[in-house]
């Protein structure tokens, strides 16, 4: 049954990333949609608060519906601000971010978004390993 939740989650997300390129000639990076909307330009601010409103109403309306399905935030505040203070670090390193190169850039057969997607997920996989098995010490 979970799998077909990630499947109808993927298909929406694919969707209204489709839709907003065909609609707008937009890319659906968030990390450029929050750059853009804190460095605001005429007649570009309202589409990017309503996309980023959109992405946050839908998490707070799925924790309504099916509270269980997101589990808590696991570490301190400030790991958690250290982390997405990397985050935010390796968008503007990697000229974008999972959701403009992974969903939008790989769709569309880029080798730059392939490249940058398939570094995401080893540097992933190196930093999960680090943190469970070096770092906690887990076996």
């Amino acid at each position: 049954m979970s799998y077909l939740v990630a499947l109808l989650g993927g298909a929406i997300i694919g969707g209204a990333a489709a839709l907003l390129l065909i609609l707008s000639g937009r890319i659906a990076g968030v990390s450029g949609i929050l750059g853009g909307a804190l460095v605001p330009r005429v007649g570009e601010v309202g589409w990017r608060v309503m996309f980023l409103a959109g992405l946050v109403g839908g998490g707070l309306i799925g924790a309504m519906v099916a509270p269980g399905a997101y589990g808590a935030a696991r570490g301190s505040g400030p790991l958690l601000v250290a982390a997405g203070l990397l985050v935010g670090f390796g968008t503007r390193l990697g000229s974008g971010c999972t959701s403009g190169h992974g969903i939008c850039g790989v769709s569309r057969l880029s080798r730059r978004s392939i490249t940058a997607t398939a570094l995401f997920v080893v540097t992933g996989m190196i930093a999960t390993f680090a943190v469970r098995h070096i770092i906690s010490g887990v076996r």
